[in-house]
């Protein structure tokens, strides 16, 4: 038996703002421990049963998601990368025609979003491994989690009688949308309702099949974006024109609302989708007065707060059910009981094009990363890091010159015509129209500071000659 995991990496994670944001969304965020949610989601699968993953992401986070999977010693079979975002059922089935392309026979597929949390891992795999052969033997499989609670963030499926040879394998009755509070308890109290995970397990060859008998215009597409893909380093990167033409459309509403041989797995494994501050408060762990305390926190006379500082002192008084996420330049308050509205407030945010959605003071570049330590109209100062034997473009700015002082390690210096070294304590000048580039030579990371200034200091203020990294 060998499965293929697919990993979905798409998401933005906008409800949990404003750690999450769009160019390093939840998935690639630590909220309980050493593994980031995508790590963890590798490492479900990282055994022998399984064959190295398949990544679907988009183009924003190519690097990121396979520098996710080199720190953990994990290699991806391809990184498929999306020119847009189409939802679910095109990115399945883009992932589905890559391994048909490999081996047709071995077609079975495991499909989960990289943004959820599984507590009870072991349990998961096991009832996937038994689940293998209705998968082996063309159904379209959905796992379907045993409620808990009368919960209203969550799609349910209704099940119906077991499917025929497979005894923990029930067939579906119908898919519903997220529920209302008193339709939810109803569902809880008939105990055939089940929480719509994402998570799918089914033979490539059977979910396509499907896709282009229900929504064949989405198949063709697939499939012309699919034989144009180029190579691109360790990145699959699909034909653009062919792939915008997909319908953004869901796997549950292209297929399996639709489909006939459409079957859940009934599941007990500690499942969360991390949708909310509030999930990620009830999956922390709590003191006696009901708090989480993140970072620099404290609390007197607080009752059932999460309280994340991730920079600087936070201190409550006498406050009750409360969230308080506080970051370098952004705090955000708010009720438990109004945690969906966090998206809510993110999209008033980016409707005024405000920079705090779309990234932190810190960004993550290939090569590393960089800090805005402080910003005016005619300069910025930024701590930059790059890794060992990593490189920035060949480049020049058209509005801004550049200051560099190394703090620590080895900068290798490219200034027009002239390559020297700078160590610790050193610093130069890049004038304003000067091709130049920064490399790390050396066997630590290399951090200094940049102090730009000019009249624009966009970061879109650069002309690249030659780039590593294909941007």
């Amino acid at each position: 038996m060998k499965i293929t995991p697919v990993i979905l990496s798409g998401g933005s994670g906008t409800r949990l703002w404003p750690v999450s944001r769009e160019l390093n969304p939840k998935q690639f965020l630590d909220f309980f421990g050493e593994y980031s949610l995508f790590q963890q989601t590798a490492l479900r699968v990282k055994s022998e049963d399984f064959q190295n993953p398949i990544v679907v992401c988009n183009n924003e986070h190519r690097f990121t998601a396979a520098e996710e999977l080199q720190k953990i010693g994990f290699e991806a079979q391809s990184i498929i990368l999306e020119p847009c975002a189409r939802n679910t059922a095109p990115a399945i089935a883009v992932a589905a025609l890559g391994v048909m392309a490999n081996d047709k026979e071995n077609d079975v597929i495991l499909v989960m979003p990289s943004d959820h949390i599984i507590r009870d891992e072991k349990k998961f795999i096991a009832q996937v491994k038994n689940s293998f052969a209705a998968a082996k033997n063309g159904y379209l499989i959905t796992f379907g989690v045993n409620p808990d609670k009368a919960e209203t963030g969550y799609g349910y499926i209704k099940k119906s009688t077991k499917a025929e040879d497979f005894s923990e394998v029930f067939l579906v009755e119908k898919f519903i949308e997220k529920p209302d509070q008193e339709t939810a308890e109803k569902f809880l109290a008939d105990g055939n309702y089940l929480w719509n995970s994402g998570i799918f397990m089914f033979r490539s060859s059977a979910y396509l099949e499907a896709l282009q008998k229900y929504h064949n215009q989405t198949f063709i597409s697939c499939i012309n974006a699919h034989s144009k893909a180029r190579r691109d380093m360790d990145f699959t990167r699909l034909s653009a024109e062919d792939f915008e033409q997909c319908t953004n459309i869901s796997i549950d509403y292209a297929v399996m609302e639709r489909a006939q041989k459409v079957a859940v797995v009934p599941v007990n494994i500690g499942w969360s989708d991390v949708g909310s501050w509030s999930a990620v408060a009830e999956l922390s762990a709590q003191d006696a007065d009901g708090n989480t305390l993140v970072g620099d926190s404290f609390s007197l006379n607080s009752k059932n707060c999460y309280i994340n500082s991730r920079k600087g002192l936070v201190a409550t008084i006498g406050v009750e059910n409360l969230i308080v996420i506080a970051l370098k330049d952004v705090t955000l308050v708010l009720n438990k009981n109004n945690a969906q509205d966090v998206k809510k407030i993110f999209e008033m945010l980016k409707s005024k094009k405000r920079e705090e959605c779309f990234s932190h003071t810190k960004v993550l570049r290939p090569w590393g990363s960089f800090e805005v330590m402080d910003d005016s109209d005619r300069f910025k100062v930024k701590r930059i890091t790059v890794k060992t034997g990593a490189s920035l473009s060949l480049q020049m700015h058209n509005h801004r010159a550049e200051h560099w002082i190394v703090v620590k390690g080895t900068a290798h210096v490219t200034c027009d015509k002239d390559e020297f070294i700078l160590t610790e304590d050193k610093s130069t000048y890049i004038p304003i129209g000067k091709k130049h580039r920064l490399e790390n030579k050396g066997k630590i990371p290399l951090e200094l500071i940049e102090v730009q200034t000019g009249e624009y200091l966009g970061e879109d203020d650069i002309v690249r000659f030659s780039d590593i990294y294909g941007r």
